[in-house]
């Protein structure tokens, strides 16, 4: 198992609209295509509190790299997308790591 940390700096101001979109459009999206979350999270102490942080669990690599590519050219994401930003952008960057647990890691 690995896990995908996914960082979505935002806007000022924006950070309500990109929960929004997870919590009623993303989230079933992802079903569909089989992506499994594990966690999300905003920042309360930290250095920026416009930033949504998320967890996905992968089996691998590759099933990242194919769901991934899946979801990301579905025409009814592509559309949802589009329309959640008709206002202006709402994510300023996005970063990600893959993370692999550690032998004694309480997450495998």
């Amino acid at each position: 198992m690995i896990y995908e940390m996914r960082t979505y700096r935002c806007l000022p101001g924006r950070l309500p609209a990109l929960t929004k979109r997870f919590d009623t459009i993303t989230l079933k999206l992802w079903e569909k295509h089989g992506i499994r979350p594990a966690g999300f999270f905003t920042v309360a102490i930290g250095e920026s509190n416009h930033e949504l942080i998320y967890f996905l669990q992968w089996e691998s690599l590759a099933e990242c790299e194919k769901k991934w590519s899946a979801f990301m050219s579905d025409p009814e994401w592509i559309s949802k997308r589009a329309e959640t930003e008709k206002d202006g952008a709402i994510v300023a960057n996005i970063t990600n790591q893959i993370l692999q647990p550690t032998s004694f890691s309480s997450v495998k």
